[in-house]
């Protein structure tokens, strides 16, 4: 602590917040997602509970989320302290504007605090009356509180020391003025590097499907170029606000997963509070820059929306609708790619897209049934059972080469030999895709693909070399 107490005055008692500081995240956003994900009604409970009060939502939700306080991402440097007081002889009390039932399952877990109160009975424990509670619980300067923003500020006022928790700057100056021992621990992660792990810009690559359509019709004018990189844009923030919303309705999965558990919101390296802000804005970003365009690819742009959106909350804990889903996604981006140039799409395009992505799709539910650091899981939401995945083998393949067979069957469309100028080398690419199908295919029965499949591809030398080769023979039978 910041300054000596003497056996001959009794130690103040260490009171610890919950939210952002005990905790690395704020439990009325965490009950809230993680009530959602079981059941979408919640959001109009909960609509319906705010109108009697913040207090009245908190309760709610308490009473319908079940967090398992075991796995949440707790402060350990918080831990720490609370464990070093209660050895030198101080008491220890956990006080939070979260819902009493949340707090006292939290303490009970931890059996580190000797008082443990949370907000009851419409009686919100945040901000001055914390400061009134803990006053006429311990006296005025009888406590050393920790906590981590500006409405835990007259709560310090009243504190014998202060202690803040990733605090804002403008947070620690303002505790900084108060003329009484203060001691700042920063965020343990850096924000900025979390957020964008968040957004996932690696699966912004996905997006550059929206440049088929164009090399498709060989539209290279500027405006058509232009075009597409708005819709790059589009397509990419609605995604970003996409799998920020999965993260967060997955939270609780996501936490007893290996490598899941390590993303932003499930380690606490991000609040589920910052993601319930992220999440608008980020879709305010991607419709604007689509209607800025068109409204046909805006039409688009929230037709992938919803759809993602459909398939975080229900259609990816079905087998085999979660492929089909993934595959139209895949899909819409071509499509966006389409409505953004104006240009007709061949049937021929979108059913080899429909085909390969359908294949790609069914190699990453393979890859996770033969995750050998996953096959253990004792909670999973997907609807596959590990001898499932003979038949996803079996899938994989056979759309992989239908695509194959629908690109080589559309070289012989008038269409194709009139607008390439070497429509000849289109054949050469037909052995490169069946090769990375096929291999992909292998890796993941192997169970040694340990991301989704394009990313993979991305990362893996032979499968770039394959992708590099077949993109100067499409190059070259556009250009001789």
């Amino acid at each position: 602590m910041t300054a000596e107490h003497t056996n001959a005055q009794p130690l103040p008692v260490l009171v610890a917040d919950l939210d952002g500081t005990l905790l690395r995240s704020d439990m009325l956003h965490e009950t809230f997602w993680t009530a959602v994900s079981a059941d979408a009604r919640v959001i109009s409970g909960s609509l319906r509970a705010i109108t009697e009060g913040r207090a009245a939502l908190k309760a709610y939700l308490a009473s319908v989320a079940h967090v398992d306080a075991t796995r949440l991402p707790y402060d350990e440097r918080v831990l720490d302290r609370v464990r070093a007081w209660r050895d030198k002889g101080g008491r220890t009390a956990l006080v939070t504007a979260s819902d009493n039932r949340i707090a006292q399952e939290i303490g009970a877990h931890l059996g580190l605090f000797d008082d443990v109160q949370g907000t009851t009975d419409g009686h919100n424990l945040k901000g001055q009356a914390k400061a009134d509670h803990l006053v006429a619980r311990y006296g005025d300067g009888g406590f050393i509180y920790m906590g981590d923003s500006a409405a835990d500020l007259p709560v310090w006022d009243r504190s014998a020391e202060a202690i803040s928790v990733g605090a804002t700057p403008a947070v620690r100056q303002a505790l900084n003025q108060r003329g009484k021992p203060v001691e700042h621990l920063p965020h343990k992660e850096d924000q900025v590097l979390a957020l964008l792990r968040a957004l996932r810009p690696h699966q912004w690559l996905k997006n550059a499907l929206v440049l088929v359509p164009l090399v498709a019709a060989q539209a290279f004018s500027i405006s058509a170029l232009w075009s597409v990189i708005l819709a790059f844009v589009a397509l990419s923030a609605t995604a970003s606000a996409g799998y920020v919303l999965n993260d967060l309705l997955d939270i609780e999965d996501d936490r007893t997963h290996p490598r899941k558990r390590h993303r932003p919101f499930a380690s606490g390296a991000l609040s589920a509070g910052t993601g319930t802000v992220l999440v608008p804005a980020l879709l305010l970003l991607g419709f604007g820059m689509a209607l800025v365009l068109s409204l046909p690819l805006f039409g688009v742009v929230l037709a992938y929306f919803i759809l993602t959106t459909a398939y975080s909350v229900k259609l990816k804990r079905h087998s085999m609708v979660d492929i089909v889903t993934l595959a139209v996604l895949f899909t819409l981006r071509i499509i966006a790619g389409g409505m953004a140039i104006a240009s007709p799409l061949s049937v021929w395009l979108l059913a080899f897209s429909m085909f390969l992505f359908f294949s790609l799709a069914a190699v990453k539910r393979l890859a996770e049934l033969t995750d050998k650091d996953s096959a253990d899981r004792s909670k999973s939401r997907r609807g596959y059972r590990s001898e499932d995945k003979t038949v996803i083998s079996q899938m994989a393949v056979s759309s992989g080469y239908l695509a194959v067979l629908v690109f080589a069957l559309y070289i012989k469309e008038p269409v194709v030999q009139t607008t390439f100028g070497a429509p000849w080398l289109l054949w050469a690419v037909c052995p490169f895709l069946i090769f990375w199908v096929s291999r992909m295919v292998l890796v993941a029965s192997r169970g040694e693909m340990h991301d989704d499949p394009l990313i993979w591809a991305m990362r893996n030398r032979t499968s770039l070399k394959v992708m590099v080769v077949s993109a100067l023979l499409i190059a070259g039978a556009i250009l001789l």
